[in-house]
């Protein structure tokens, strides 16, 4: 699968990516392996998952990032749903607040 993830620090900052092993890329994330996200710790807290179909879903993962980076509109409504509607939880030790949608 690929996902597009929200990822927000202690300063409130988002960070926003897509990758394959979504728990691995935040462990990196917070051990300092990113460099735009170096210094900081990061919280999953929104995720869009896309399922394997043959090269499509690289190709989805990668268009929908774009879209969330370059549009206000975009971000805000998924600002606004992630703060309605979320389940805290801890995977592997690290701290997340999800709201997941399987696409």
């Amino acid at each position: 699968m690929y996902y597009v993830y929200l990822i927000r620090n202690e300063k409130k900052e988002v960070y926003i990516g897509y990758t394959t092993d979504l728990w691995k890329r935040l462990e990196d994330h917070n051990k300092g392996n990113t460099v735009s996200t170096r210094g900081h710790q990061w919280e999953l807290i929104y995720y869009e998952a896309y399922k394997y179909e043959a090269y499509k879903a690289e190709e989805d993962a990668r268009r929908r990032e774009k879209s969330l980076k370059r549009s206000g509109a975009a971000r805000k409504y998924l600002y606004r749903k992630s703060k309605k509607q979320h389940e805290s939880t801890s995977v592997n030790g690290v701290k997340c607040r999800v709201m997941a949608c399987l696409l």
